[in-house]
């Protein structure tokens, strides 16, 4: 729980982002601070996010062989299963799964919307997922970089990642 707490309060000591700034391709990595999805989605082959200009948002990129990259809908995963049973995503098996059940999962659009939403009393971009009560909540750490706080609606604790811009693959 401390983790939780130092990663949180790095977190809201950094400034706000305007969701314009988004725009772009970002690789991600998770930090670790005690979630069950610590590192759950890298053993998962995340790649991370996109932005588009209409404020739209790809909200998980994974790798699907060399460097092609593959939109995954959220919509599909069962999130609270997920949670409790954390320790099998981390696993060779969920890779070898998850790696077949990429094309089903296939997103056919953006699947998330980006806009200005308030978290620990500051206002900066967030993007909310369309059809999963998540929200990922966005801090500039530098001119390349931003962190992100993942909530889950009824869920306490909250996933911390980190994003860098990238160039298109």
């Amino acid at each position: 729980m401390r983790e939780l707490q130092i990663t949180l309060e790095a977190f809201r000591s950094l400034p706000p982002v305007q969701p314009r700034e988004l725009v772009g391709l970002w690789k991600g990595r998770g930090i670790q601070s005690g979630h069950p999805f610590d590192g759950v989605l890298e053993n998962l082959g995340w790649f991370g996010k996109r932005f588009t200009s209409d404020m739209r948002a790809d909200a998980l990129l994974f790798r699907a062989g060399g460097r092609r990259l593959i939109a995954i809908n959220p919509k599909w995963i069962p999130l609270r299963l997920a949670l409790r049973f954390h320790g099998l995503g981390r696993t060779r098996i969920a890779r070898n799964l998850f790696s077949y059940l990429q094309r089903p999962l296939r997103a056919r659009g953006p699947v998330a919307s980006v806009k200005t939403m308030v978290f620990g009393d500051v206002e900066s971009a967030a993007m909310a997922y369309d059809d999963q009560p998540i929200v990922d909540h966005f801090r500039r750490i530098d001119e390349r970089r931003v962190m992100g706080a993942m909530t889950i609606a009824g869920e306490s604790r909250v996933y911390f990642f980190e994003l860098e811009r990238v160039d298109e693959p």
